[in-house]
């Protein structure tokens, strides 16, 4: 309020600036979709590097080639991955005993084993969580390094909790409470109407032994059963539905992704058509870039790739104003594999691309194209198909991007066109940088404007819309984002 003065002398009033900062989004921000060994599948879930997946998703698997294109995103300068897996029919595995059952679906439930002892347990503890002694005990939970009997020595990680019980009235002791709040492992099995179902107290399995020790492993219980990594993913597993957030849809539990990969259930195998063209709409909605991977018979003849290439875009279907927030990069890449002894194969360059344009956003700025002789590709031995510039000169006009192979340079990125970049249909998101800035723009100022909601509509109003997004572009404009040699003179 203004001050009211009332007596001789110096008044001091702070008055609001009118400037409201507009701040920048992440312009790299990658989801990935696909099928991994475990992990949630209710949510998407949020990762900064490989080993943060490894913990979390089971880590490279040899069959589900999501974990590789993630594996290539951290190897090629991203930061952040929002990973969404799917399933369809996958199942988690149980145990009879004690009615627990694996966290999250997958086989490697199966892996599962457990003890339990009452060490420790005396009458001051009993009395402190106000539980009958007799009620409580000790339970260890282990994860085993492979699925076999008899059962290895190796264990991959454990968990232990301590005066736990599985009466009703237990309050915060009772197991399912605390396996709900503590473990990433198990969870209390639960009735048809929701409730959990508690078993009869289990029998001590380790007496005397430190019950972490791998040397009393043997007396552990190890009746995890019926676990199953599921079928194989078909459309609609992929597409899901938006009305209940199921498949790609989980994704609008996120609150921003600026890229989008899907790449194929199997390795060598390839995404549908109807997946990405879903995707595609989605990125639209989003504000958002979908990177396509090349179907797998692009490459199978390297003397014929670039005719198969050309002849084949039509059938993915990525057309109309919304492959403007479409990319598709050729051809498929050449790794080591170490689930078959470092031995080389072929996978998919959606998540080695998306890191190039985490590494180019971080380094220059989502404005530059993130292609030439910067761009190199890292953690490959080379490419599927190696191409020359008549190759190049056939597929660049119709809108697909080239890796390349140069003697000095090495492998890297040689194409900034988005789907709607063939030389004919002269779009004006031609590049792939230009939509990428724009979709940042408009992302910036669609959260850093909404504090002028409710707001009178006048001419105050309007000249600090003015002055903050103007701001906003100045800035932009001092890092290089448009031509120029001042503001009111964009062409050099």
């Amino acid at each position: 309020m203004p001050v009211t003065p009332t007596f001789p002398g110096v008044y001091v009033e702070e008055i609001p600036s009118g400037v409201r900062t507009i701040t920048g989004v992440a312009t790299s921000i990658t989801a990935f979709v696909g099928r991994a060994q475990r992990g949630p599948v209710t949510d998407p879930v949020l990762v900064t590097n490989f080993g943060e997946f490894d913990r979390t998703f089971g880590g490279l698997q040899g069959s589900f080639a999501l974990a590789y294109t993630v594996r290539d995103f951290f190897l090629n300068g991203g930061s952040q991955a929002i990973i969404v897996r799917l399933h369809k029919g996958a199942t988690s595995a149980k145990n009879a005993d004690l009615k627990v059952e694996a966290a999250n679906p997958g086989k490697w439930g199966e892996r599962l084993t457990f003890k339990v002892d009452s060490l420790g347990l005396t009458d001051d503890v009993a009395a402190r969580y106000g539980i009958d002694k007799a009620k409580l005990f000790n339970l260890t939970i282990f994860e085993l390094s492979v699925v076999e009997k008899p059962l290895p020595e190796k264990i991959v990680r454990s968990e232990r909790f301590l005066a736990v019980s599985v009466d009703a009235a237990a309050g915060s002791r009772r197991l399912d409470r605390v396996l709900a709040a503590e473990s990433n492992l198990v969870r209390v099995q639960k009735k048809n109407d929701g409730t959990p179902d508690l078993p009869a107290k289990p029998t001590d399995t380790v007496a005397t032994a430190d019950p972490t020790s791998p040397d009393t492993l043997a007396n552990a219980i190890a009746a995890f059963t019926t676990g199953s990594d599921g079928s194989d993913l078909d459309n609609a597993a992929y597409t899901g539905n938006k009305a209940i957030k199921t498949g790609l849809y989980m994704l609008e539990k996120a609150d921003l992704f600026n890229l989008l990969c899907i790449p194929p259930d199997k390795r060598g195998g390839d995404t549908d058509a109807a997946v990405y063209q879903e995707g595609m709409k989605y990125c639209v909605e989003r504000r958002a870039m979908l990177i396509v991977d090349p179907p797998a018979a692009w490459g199978k003849n390297p003397d014929t790739a670039a005719a198969t290439a050309k002849s084949g875009l039509s059938a993915l279907g990525l057309t109309g104003t919304g492959a403007r927030n479409a990319a598709l990069y050729f051809p498929r890449v050449r790794e080591s594999d170490p689930n078959l002894q470092g031995q080389s194969d072929v996978f998919p360059p959606s998540g080695i691309v998306a890191g190039v344009m985490a590494r180019t956003d971080t380094e220059r700025g989502v404005w530059k194209a993130p292609a030439g002789i910067d761009a190199a590709v890292q953690g490959i031995q080379g490419l599927e198909v190696v191409l020359n510039d008549p190759d190049n000169g056939q597929l660049n006009p119709l809108g697909i991007n080239c890796l390349r192979a140069f003697p000095v340079v090495g492998n890297v990125v040689w194409g900034a066109r988005t789907l709607r970049g063939a030389d004919e249909l002269a779009d004006e998101y031609k590049y792939v940088p230009v939509r990428r800035l724009a979709l940042y723009l408009e992302e910036s100022l669609f959260r850093g404007l909404k504090w002028v909601v409710f707001e009178p509509n006048d001419e105050p109003l309007w000249a600090q819309i003015r002055l903050n997004a103007g701001a906003f572009m100045q800035n932009l404009f001092r890092q290089g984002a448009f031509q120029g040699r001042t503001p009111a003179k964009p062409t050099l």
